[in-house]
């Protein structure tokens, strides 16, 4: 066999041996533009996810979660989205879910739900990361706050008309140099549903000191959508001194909101809510409660006490001594 047969043979058997690969598989020959069919598509994060309050107590908020998975190119599978919620301020983690998508499939995105249960207090970083096959593939962060005000609308009243706190002179008792004070709270419910129970605590300090001169809490029932009610309580105080009033109220032991007024009870000045505190002299023995203190001579906390003082190791007997010393030394020099 001649060496020009010898090649045309080997040309048809690589032939006939390509032929018969591309009848068993049929993707050996295929165009190398097209996918991959054995090469998984392409995953992502579509949308951000929505953060909506759900179910809301005294100690913990759950956070709805919704987000949409975008997909294209060959079928998926073994696609996860895991949600953590961290601390805003520690960054510690505080909570997370992991979600099981099932099989992607086309040029699409699919809605992906989650809750998360947080504690009521600060702000978190809710992270959602999309995995493929147990591989972080797409992250994204977004930040919530004011967890501590969810679930109740209601707040001090804001309007010129009414005030946010009312304070009148309720009684005054001349003998014990006392005045009792009527504090009205004026609270609305801007929110379209009812309030639940609520405690609303009044606390009032000495202007010039800051001492607590009193402090009362009263509970009010729920409050209805758009409804404004007074929550009003009677505070004792020592008369003739200016006082800030502090109200805040809370609810399942959550602040929600505070007010501040005045009352001044001091003939000789007055003060406003946002006076810079300043001193001057007071009585401390006023705030030192209702009790009767006995009368047992011994001076107060308050009482000023004088004291006689000598000049130390020069007292009137050695002072002589000193004297009658000199006097012999020179008798016995004349001597």
């Amino acid at each position: 066999m001649t060496r020009e047969r010898r090649l045309t043979a080997a040309a048809v058997a690589v032939f006939l041996v390509a032929l018969l690969g591309a009848a068993v598989a049929p993707g050996v020959l295929a165009d190398p533009s097209t996918d991959d069919p054995v090469r998984p598509g392409h995953v992502s994060i579509a949308e951000s996810p929505a953060i909506s309050p759900g179910e809301v107590d005294g100690s913990t908020a759950t956070l709805t979660l919704t987000t949409r998975i975008g997909h294209a190119g060959n079928p998926t599978d073994n696609v996860s989205v895991r949600f953590r919620a961290y601390d805003a301020e520690s960054g510690l983690l505080a909570t997370e879910r992991t979600v099981e998508l099932d099989e992607l499939t086309g040029e699409r995105s699919v809605p992906v739900n989650a809750s998360l249960t947080v504690p009521r207090e600060g702000g978190y970083v809710i992270e959602t990361t999309v995995f493929r096959d147990g591989q972080s593939i797409d992250r994204e962060r977004t930040r919530v706050s004011g967890l501590a005000a969810l679930g109740t609308e209601v707040r001090f009243t804001e309007s010129d008309a009414v005030p946010p706190l009312a304070v009148s002179v309720d009684s005054v008792d001349g003998t014990q140099n006392r005045t009792t004070l009527a504090v009205a709270a004026s609270l609305t419910n801007s929110g379209q549903e009812p309030s639940g129970d609520l405690r609303v605590e009044i606390i009032l300090r000495q202007a010039e000191s800051n001492l607590v001169a009193a402090r009362e809490s009263t509970t009010i029932g729920a409050i209805g959508p758009g409804r404004t009610t007074d929550a009003t309580t009677q505070v004792t105080v020592p008369s003739d001194y200016n006082y800030y009033v502090d109200a805040a109220v809370y609810r399942d032991g959550v602040l929600v909101d505070t007010a501040r007024s005045v009352a001044n009870l001091d003939p000789t000045e007055t003060i406003s809510p946002n006076e810079t505190v300043r001193e001057v002299e007071f009585e401390v023995g006023d705030f030192a409660g209702d009790e009767d203190t006995p009368d047992d001579g011994r001076p107060t906390e308050a009482a000023q006490t004088v004291t006689e003082t000598s000049t130390p190791g020069f007292g009137v007997v050695v002072a002589l001594a000193a004297l009658a010393g000199v006097a012999l030394i020179a008798r016995r020099r004349t001597q």
